[in-house]
């Protein structure tokens, strides 16, 4: 818990110093002023008020194995540009309104939850980007929700990247590309097979890299697995 608390203070510290250096511009709309305005933030929660689950019209709920799906909102507008903004453009402090915008999204809509989870980004594009942006929202939902974050899941094999291909080839593509590791994360394994996972990343399509890990937890005996991420493609 310290430990937790001391990362999240280097990671507010660090923000404020980035912010002095370098004063932002809205991602959403590129109004000066904040990583993304509080007309764009708006935008996150677009169905914060709605119930849980999938709406009509849009394809098949949660992917098995998964118990839950959430989002915050469409992968559209200002949310997609600032999506690429801190995937490809190094806008790490969009990491706080993100996980801001899930905190809110679960704790309307989310059924339980133990320990929160990012879904591992491939290491060559971690190196590329310097982070991984799944961890970062993760650890700001976290914080939010006071609730821990760890790093469960890795990677066993490198993937082509999934908007590269089509629906049915997304599934094939993850087959065993991930694992439970809880010894990365410094707990017991006995800690992994009692807790119920909530999985966390920047964005849903299909679901299969969701689906994908959470077999690798439940194979490892989490007691089950949810999901939330920043934004839906439909």
């Amino acid at each position: 818990m310290r430990e937790r608390r001391l990362t999240a203070t280097i990671a507010r510290l660090s923000s404020a110093a980035l912010d002095l250096a370098l004063p932002a511009s809205c991602a959403g709309c590129g109004l000066e002023g904040r990583s993304l305005c509080a007309s764009c933030v708006t935008d996150l929660d677009v169905r914060l008020s709605r119930p849980p689950g999938v709406p009509i019209g849009l394809p098949s709920p949660a992917p098995a194995p998964l118990l839950q799906l959430e989002w915050c909102a469409p992968y559209s507008g200002a949310v997609r540009r600032a999506i690429h903004a801190l995937k490809y453009r190094g806008e790490r402090r969009l990491a706080e309104p993100f996980g801001g915008a899930v905190a809110r999204r679960w704790r309307a809509a989310g059924v339980g939850g133990d320990v929160l989870v990012p879904v591992p980004a491939d290491a060559e594009r971690v190196r590329a980007r310097g982070y991984d942006q799944a961890r970062l929202i993760a650890a700001v939902a976290a914080r939010q929700l006071n609730l821990p974050a760890a790093d469960l899941v890795v990677r066993t094999r490198a993937t082509v990247a999934q908007f590269d291909l089509d629906r049915t080839a997304r599934f094939g593509n993850l087959g065993d590309a991930f694992a439970a590791d809880p010894t990365a994360a410094g707990l017991a394994a006995a800690t992994l097979r009692r807790a119920w996972i909530i999985l966390v990343d920047d964005v849903v399509t299909t679901g299969a890299t969701l689906a994908g890990c959470a077999a690798a937890l439940l194979d490892a005996g989490a007691l089950g697995v949810s999901a939330i991420t920043v934004a839906r493609e439909r």
